[in-house]
């Protein structure tokens, strides 16, 4: 009874999160542009986007080891995919567009708080729709904002990472950009149940996460790559290896504390 209560809980909280967001969204992003400068009305905007999304971190009870340092000035961040979770992981700690896939500009209120929160959708194999999102990308970049890529294309089950679509890197080498790999991990029963993958429903998904007790995940800045006088399939292999070798690292040692637990 008192799990019950307590997942009945969580679920109106979320609710009321939406329509906050909706709020946000569609009343006071608009009511910015009105009343001041663009600069002005970005930089409240990207603050109610991060207080928005520690909200939600709070409700989902994320409980999150960040390792490294954040970007100082705008750069490309690619991650390995796992989870609609990551967005919520990454984007309390620093206003970014991110770089998603166009299906979820059509899924109910995210779809819609998606958009008018910047996301850049992109369609995979459309010609057209990648040279759109290219641009948008620079666009971004040369305002100086961050954006958020997963280069795989899909969510993994977390024990592995695919291989990178070196297109999203170009935006990057054209504005001379920094890159900045990051690498999430989600631990303990979250490693099983948060991963997003196949034909699941997001709602289903979103209960499933909202009964565990806490959600345990690593966040890991990695160093910064320079994308000056590289091309794109370099600094795109360059990447992956770094994340790569951040999760065998992590597999590595937690394999030698469970035995030493063990023993």
């Amino acid at each position: 009874m008192k799990l019950k209560l307590r997942l009945l809980y969580k679920i109106s909280c979320i609710i009321l999160l939406f329509f906050y967001g909706l709020i946000i969204a569609g009343v006071i992003f608009p009511a910015l542009h009105l009343v001041c400068s663009i600069n002005k009305a970005k930089s409240k905007q990207d603050g109610l986007k991060t207080h928005w999304l520690k909200i939600f971190s709070a409700i989902m009870n994320l409980s999150i080891i960040r390792e490294g340092e954040l970007p100082i000035d705008s750069a490309l961040l690619v991650s390995n995919h796992i989870s609609w979770l990551d967005i919520i992981v990454i984007g309390q700690y620093l206003p970014v567009y991110f770089v998603a896939k166009s299906d979820i500009s059509s899924w109910p209120i995210i779809g819609y708080l998606s958009r008018q929160g910047g996301t850049i959708f992109i369609r995979r194999g459309n010609k057209k729709s990648i040279k759109a999102t290219t641009e948008k990308m620079i666009w971004v970049l040369k305002q100086r904002s961050n954006i958020v890529a997963f280069p795989e294309g899909t969510t993994t089950s977390g024990n592995e990472v695919l291989g990178f679509h070196a297109s999203l890197f170009q935006p990057a080498l054209l504005t001379k950009s920094v890159i900045q790999p990051l690498v999430i991990q989600y631990v303990g029963p979250a490693k099983e149940q948060a991963p997003f993958i196949g034909e699941e429903d997001f709602v289903r998904h979103l209960i499933k996460m909202l009964c565990l007790d806490k959600i345990e995940v690593r966040l890991c800045f990695l160093p910064l790559i320079k994308s000056s006088g590289k091309d794109r399939h370099a600094v795109s292999m360059e990447a992956r290896e770094k994340i790569c070798e951040k999760i065998s690292e992590s597999s590595s040692k937690n394999k030698i504390e469970f035995n030493y637990l063990a023993f």
